[in-house]
């Protein structure tokens, strides 16, 4: 993977029904996404997944349930200089080691994945690669998903939060 660059984003799948639930309700291939960082000299994924944080690229690829990825490149990717990593670096610090939100918050108390890529990109370079969505415009209505909103938030489903999933990410008209 020596052709991966920082600010490069993986999309993969996870096995589970968490994982299928996300790529019913937002109609994709990926439940997962994490982001291109250099650590201690090594290019590694930075991901929400449990605690957020640094995983090497040949174990992140191990997760996902077919062993591969996908990689997306932001199209304007001169705009990513050593002050948009320096910047990207001091968010990472700030971000490593929060939970992972299973509910799917916009806060930073805890953060999910493709959360932690969108805010990246924003506060590294006032970029966002998608418009987030609220719960409600996804496809929710599979027993399936309708399960696994009502072990995470019971009967008080916040339908006006906003969200923004990894197939957002991967539809991106900003990344190529």
């Amino acid at each position: 993977c020596s052709w991966l660059k920082e600010g490069d984003v993986l999309f993969q799948d996870f096995e589970g029904d968490f994982g299928e639930a996300i790529k019913l309700a937002t109609k994709s291939n990926y439940s997962h996404c994490g982001m291109i960082l250099k650590k201690d000299g090594k290019l590694m994924v930075y991901e929400a997944v449990g605690p957020v944080k640094y995983t090497p690229v040949d174990e992140w690829i191990k997760h996902g349930s077919k062993k591969s990825f996908v990689a997306k490149r932001l199209k304007d990717s001169g705009k990513i200089g050593t002050a948009v990593i320096k910047n990207w670096n001091e968010k990472a610090d700030k971000y490593s080691g929060k939970a992972y939100d299973h509910v799917f918050g916009w806060t930073d108390e805890k953060i999910y994945c493709s959360e932690l890529v969108w805010k990246m990109y924003k506060n590294g370079l006032n970029i966002e690669l998608s418009n987030p969505k609220k719960l409600k415009e996804f496809e929710l209505s599979h027993p399936l998903v309708k399960q696994q909103l009502e072990m995470r938030y019971g009967k008080d489903i916040p339908y006006e939060e906003n969200v923004v999933s990894p197939q957002d990410l991967f539809e991106s008209e900003l990344l190529i």
